[in-house]
């Protein structure tokens, strides 16, 4: 199994993967105090301490970052991961709270993926996946909804198999918002591009 990296942001509190023993774990500024309450052990801080002002392991290495910054510190967080050469990340605390915040750490993950990175967004009703090309299947989940976005101006080739309203060769903008809400209807739907990014959100109902 691919080595993985999970960044804890600073955002709504939400649940973890289950623990491998070769994770590696960033914890972004608040997200260092959701990390106990995870079962997690940050591996490295990155932050700039405007929205913690706690005192920091000595065990855990710390990198600060100036609050005047061009991205935020999951962004940071993201573009260290990959750096150190993970290619799975999991992102969890990264939704709610700010607004500004959460599009920034969809734009990033989304950044990433379009890298070559696979990465997921955790929430307690929200997990959203990334697809740049290619085929995803996604196994029946039951009391969750289905949605694909289009985060670039258009997504080409899309299509939705498995599902309630199906799409064959279409194109997705990012104005108009024709994916969202769909529903499972089959033990599997298969999502496909041919160019684009295209968001995936599974939504607990």
């Amino acid at each position: 199994m691919e080595k993985r990296c999970i960044i804890v942001s600073g955002g709504r509190p939400g649940p973890a993967p289950q623990p491998q023993p070769d994770d590696f774990v960033i914890a972004c500024d608040r997200g260092y105090r959701y990390c106990a309450g995870l079962g997690l052990q940050p591996d490295l801080f990155i932050g700039d301490f405007d929205s913690y002002d706690g005192t920091v392991d000595p065990a855990v290495p710390v990198e600060r970052l100036q609050p005047e910054k061009d991205d935020t510190d999951t962004g940071h967080a993201i573009h260290r991961a990959l750096d150190q050469g993970y290619r799975t990340l999991v992102l969890v605390c990264a939704l709610g709270g700010r607004l500004d915040h959460t599009l920034a750490n969809i734009q990033d993950a989304a950044a990433a993926a379009a890298a070559g990175a696979n990465v997921t967004i955790l929430d307690e009703r929200e997990e959203i996946t990334f697809l740049t090309g290619g085929t995803l299947r996604l196994p029946r989940r039951e009391g969750w909804g289905l949605s694909v976005f289009s985060l670039t101006d258009r997504c080409t080739g899309v299509c939705l198999r498995g599902v309630k309203y199906r799409l064959e060769d279409a194109v997705l903008t990012n104005r108009v918002p024709l994916g969202v809400s769909n529903e499972f209807a089959a033990p599997e739907a298969e999502i496909s591009l041919t160019q684009g990014i295209l968001m995936i959100a599974l939504t607990k109902k």
